[in-house]
């Protein structure tokens, strides 16, 4: 191989050379550009005029209150239950037979008067079984009727009897006093004593006749009983061919057709009474509790049923009639029975119709009510005193609705807050429109009350 020229190398290195000085101005160009924007900055920093500053001041928010007012206050308990029938019947066959006649009013939610003749079985049977059983009666009682003639004539037969046994009797003494004179023979006194003994065997005879016939009355009396009877449960089976509603009732039900053959016991209709409709609703244990507590009591207590149909609601009054017979877990309470009345021109309420129902909680005395806002942490509440805000605790009573029963260290008339506020705290410093800017609950309710007593035509 060729050796390289020294020439050649020579070259290279100084192209080498040169390069890395071209290099040097395009790196200390960038340095010096920040560290001019640097000293840049630092002096409008430095030359930058003083700015006046406003001195910090405290937040004062604006708030709405409300005048707390003691008053008795029976708050409303409003829950959910449903309509029920309090009597229900299911209407079964009485006797067997063929359905000879419907009336026409028997279908599912018709309305049925009680004694309407509802279905017809096929009374041929029936009728042939009344007649049998009255002829058997009849010769049944014709037979007593022969039974106490023979007792008569029996009795009358004892009685001849009787006198002839007395008169053989008296004609044997007389003759056994003459033999003892020889004025009679022995044979005449034998043939007296002979009919003595066949007078006294006629009076026997006569006395069991008469025994066996008193027994057959007797068990001819025991037969027309029996026979009596068989001809009423003829009857009843021959009235039981027609079934009526045994009140005023709304059918529910039917199994009846013309020409069906209807066995004993089985279900022709189903109906309940359309007079006696209750409200079933259930109440929480703590809720049952207050009104136990309460003077009034549970039974008798008044209610009211709401029936919200489209925007109209329709509204009925009652009363509970009796508490459930078991505690419902499922339900979580405590069912209760309302007694409802109707009024007319109200449309009638039909069972498991959903209702809502209120009905008076128990008293609450010298209790204060205010809205549901106004309480935090479920055990205070703030009053507004000297424009700064003070901590009450409170006892939670009950809930109307959006306001609560509190009972706690607040004066009438003083003013409690019912605004929200994020940052609520002990001393903050607070602003009302107004002094008290709204009534309590109670004294709102109290100024209505008054305003429909004194106002003329007002309606309750």
């Amino acid at each position: 191989m060729k050796p390289l020229d020294k020439g050649v190398l020579d070259t290279g290195s100084t192209k080498r050379r040169r390069s890395r000085w071209l290099l040097i101005p395009k790196t200390l160009l960038p340095v010096a550009v920040i560290a001019a924007a640097a000293y840049g900055a630092d002096y409008f920093i430095s030359t930058k005029p003083e700015v006046p500053t406003r001195p910090a001041r405290e937040q004062v928010y604006v708030i709405e209150t409300i005048s707390a007012a003691r008053a008795d206050i029976r708050p409303k308990i409003t829950v959910y239950g449903e309509i029920v029938a309090s009597r229900t019947v299911d209407l079964r066959a009485l006797v067997g037979g063929e359905i000879v006649s419907v009336n026409p009013k028997l279908k599912s939610g018709a309305v049925v008067e009680a004694g309407e003749v509802l279905v017809e079985i096929d009374r041929f049977a029936y009728e042939g079984a009344v007649t049998e059983a009255r002829a058997n009666l009849s010769e049944a009682r014709a037979k007593v009727v022969e039974s106490e003639g023979r007792i008569a004539l029996e009795q009358g037969s004892l009685s001849r009897a009787r006198e002839q046994l007395d008169l053989a009797e008296r004609d044997l003494e007389r003759a056994e006093k003459l033999k003892s004179t020889g004025a009679i023979a022995a044979k005449s006194l034998d043939d007296r004593r002979l009919l003595v003994s066949q007078r006294r065997q006629a009076v026997d005879q006569h006395v069991n006749t008469l025994a066996i016939e008193q027994s057959r009355l007797e068990q001819q009396l025991t037969a027309i009983e029996r026979l009596e009877w068989r001809f009423a449960q003829a009857e009843r089976n021959l009235r039981d061919t027609t079934l009526k509603a045994p009140f005023r009732a709304v059918i529910r039900t039917t199994n009846a057709e013309i020409g069906r053959l209807a066995n004993v016991n089985d279900v022709v209709a189903s109906l309940y009474d359309a007079d006696k409709i209750e409200a079933r609703f259930s109440l929480s244990d703590k809720q049952f509790g207050r009104i136990i507590a309460d003077a009034d009591g549970v039974a008798g207590r008044t209610v009211e049923v709401r029936w919200y149909l489209g925007d109209a609601v329709e509204r009925y009054q009652g009363e509970i009639d009796r508490s459930g017979a078991d505690v419902v877990s499922s339900r979580g309470g405590i069912d209760l029975f309302a007694r409802l009345a109707r009024s007319p021109g109200q449309p009638a309420l039909r069972p498991g119709t959903f209702v809502e129902v209120v009905l008076d909680d128990r008293a609450y005395d010298g209790a204060i009510a205010l809205p549901e806002t106004a309480v935090y942490g479920g055990d205070h509440v703030f009053v507004v005193v000297d424009d700064r805000l003070q901590r009450r605790d409170i006892e939670l009573l009950a809930y109307d609705g959006d306001t609560v029963l509190i009972d706690g260290d607040i004066a009438d008339g003083a003013a409690v807050l019912v605004t929200r506020i994020a940052e609520i705290g002990e001393g903050l410093k607070v602003r009302t429109p107004e002094p008290v800017s709204r009534q309590s609950p109670a004294a709102e309710q109290s100024a209505k009350v008054e305003s429909a007593t004194t106002t003329p035509g007002a309606q309750p």
